[in-house]
């Protein structure tokens, strides 16, 4: 296999275009390299097979999707760093729809769904304890439901945007701060 990194993350942001373009289906090692413009072949060198192409644009959306430094310096307000990733996923409307596609083939890839289910559930302890370790309100299970709610709010705006047209998205990210992340401990 090639080991040319600009190579393999062009081949990889490539696959991600073509994902969300064309679904599961539609990717190929061929559309890969018709997408990226290079010659027939090339991502074969860089992947052994389809399978493999799947769980390392896995990894490739989560380079892509990181926030970047200068959001996460404090202090800290959860609305505005709620907004700011919805903020993200549109501007990377196409790494989002790409995950959205690999959850779709995990469920009928249980390899992939193994893998998905491994990264994914350590990316939400992750942004679950930056959260607590953060001093920002709410405890872990607060987190999570606002992880879960900013998800269907994601995917609605990004598959679905008329569905949110009479609910303004900053009101709603307000208050499913307010509601979930109470400032006060519920005890």
């Amino acid at each position: 296999m090639r080991q040319n990194p600009q190579r393999r993350a062009a081949l990889l942001d490539a696959a991600i275009e073509v994902l969300a373009r064309e679904g599961s289906r539609g990717l190929t090692l061929r559309a890969v390299d018709a997408e990226a413009a290079v010659p027939t072949g090339t991502s074969s060198n860089y992947f052994a097979n389809r399978a493999q192409l799947l769980v390392q644009i896995l990894h490739r959306t989560r380079e892509r999707l990181v926030p970047d430094p200068a959001d996460l310096v404090g202090p800290f307000d959860t609305k505005v760093l709620l907004g700011r990733l919805l903020e993200r996923m549109r501007r990377e409307r196409s790494v989002h729809i790409a995950m959205l596609e690999l959850r779709l083939e995990g469920l009928r890839r249980p390899e992939l769904q193994a893998e998905l289910a491994a990264f994914q559930g350590a990316e939400l302890e992750a942004n679950v304890d930056w959260h607590l370790e953060a001093g920002l309100p709410g405890d872990r299970k607060g987190v999570v439901l606002i992880y879960l709610a900013m998800l269907g709010l994601i995917v609605d705006d990004l598959t679905a945007p008329a569905t949110l047209e009479a609910h303004p998205v900053e009101e709603l990210i307000e208050t499913m701060v307010r509601r979930l992340l109470p400032q006060e401990s519920a005890d």
